[in-house]
């Protein structure tokens, strides 16, 4: 049974298990997992979604949907058709409902050499029956979902490479009917929504501006290029990581190179009510998509590693003032330092 108010579950693959790791109030630190599945014999997992209640998991291989109990019984599958033996470029990916009842799963089909588009596709959870299936237009490498908090719709942030990111949200009505929304852009990687449900943040596919948006509209509420945080938009750009930290703050990656060629980042906090930058987020991170804000406070890092953000006080930097809100950055040619950036980290 799903609680009313389930927990963050979220999973790691190590070897050749699926580790599932809770986090509720009272655990930081090193964490230890909370449980473990072990996959099918010969099952390449690629990313993975645990039940609340620790009692399932589901996971995606190159060429296929799984789910499994906690003893390893198998639940249901479903197989992607034509079986494909393309090794690289597709990372198929899943998501469980905010409700439990429905699974929904990403087809990277056309990289996958199925033929056609991608497909999005929306699973009964308990018994693996197709409910509803969209075919896309994409030509994807992986994607990233987002379950709404609040009204437990569903976004899907499909990166296409050099060729831009595609937007779309997925809304299941009582009768069991689902409608799917595309947003209008084929620039944007959604990176995080906000944890009380009312607004999402984006970055520009080219790296030049971080956005945040109207949920589930999309209009844009403000937006900051590179040069908002004080940096040179030549030499710096805005990484596709970070994420909500709290309702009220959000955590912008910036980074470039030195001239001497080695790369940095550092961590800006955003008032998400104001469009103000707050300052430099003091926190060690092996890389720029280490740090992951879990939206109440405290964030993850490799791991993994929860943190408390209880005594956070972020370090004041001078930046340009900004007068009114920025707006969305109109240029950016610049092409993304290689397509694996664009899939989500959560499930590595």
């Amino acid at each position: 049974m799903i609680p009313a108010r389930p927990l963050k579950v979220v999973t790691r693959h190590r070897d050749g298990q699926i580790l599932a790791y809770v986090m509720d109030s009272d655990r930081f630190g090193r964490l230890e997992p909370a449980a473990v599945f072990r996959p099918r014999a010969g099952d390449e997992v690629v990313e993975s979604v645990v039940r609340p209640d620790l009692e399932r998991v589901v996971y995606t291989t190159p060429n296929g949907v799984v789910c499994l109990t906690r003893t390893g019984d198998l639940v249901w599958a479903s197989d992607f058709e034509p079986h494909s033996d393309v090794r690289h470029g597709h990372r198929p990916g899943c998501a469980l409902s905010l409700d439990g009842r429905t699974v929904w799963a990403y087809r990277p089909d056309a990289m996958a050499g199925r033929g056609g588009g991608d497909q999005w596709v929306v699973y009964d959870a308990d018994g693996g029956t197709v409910l509803a299936r969209l075919e896309l237009e994409t030509v994807g490498h992986g994607a990233g979902h987002h379950v709404h908090p609040v009204d437990g719709s569903i976004y899907l942030d499909i990166g296409e490479g050099q060729d831009g990111s595609v937007v779309l949200r997925g809304t299941a009505g009582a009768c069991g009917e689902v409608d799917f929304v595309p947003y209008p852009w084929s620039d944007r990687c959604l990176i995080g929504l906000a944890p009380g449900g009312e607004q999402f943040m984006t970055v520009d596919h080219g790296q030049a501006d971080v956005a945040f948006h109207n949920h589930p509209s999309g209009d844009v509420l403000f937006a900051l290029p590179v040069e908002a945080f004080g940096y040179d938009p030549e030499d710096t750009f805005v990484e596709w990581s970070g994420g909500y930290l709290t309702r009220d703050s959000a955590v912008v990656t910036l980074g470039g190179e030195t001239e001497d060629g080695e790369e940095w980042f550092r961590h800006h906090l955003i008032d998400v009510r104001t469009g103000a930058i707050s300052g430099v987020m003091p926190v060690e991170a092996a890389h720029a998509y280490d740090l992951v804000p879990l939206g109440d406070g405290s964030w993850l890092t490799d791991g993994p590693v929860r943190w408390s953000g209880d005594s956070l006080r972020p370090v004041p930097v001078p930046v340009p003032a900004l007068g009114e809100m920025a707006s969305l950055h109109e240029g950016g040619d610049t092409a993304p330092r290689s397509a694996a950036d664009e899939n989500t980290l959560a499930a590595q």
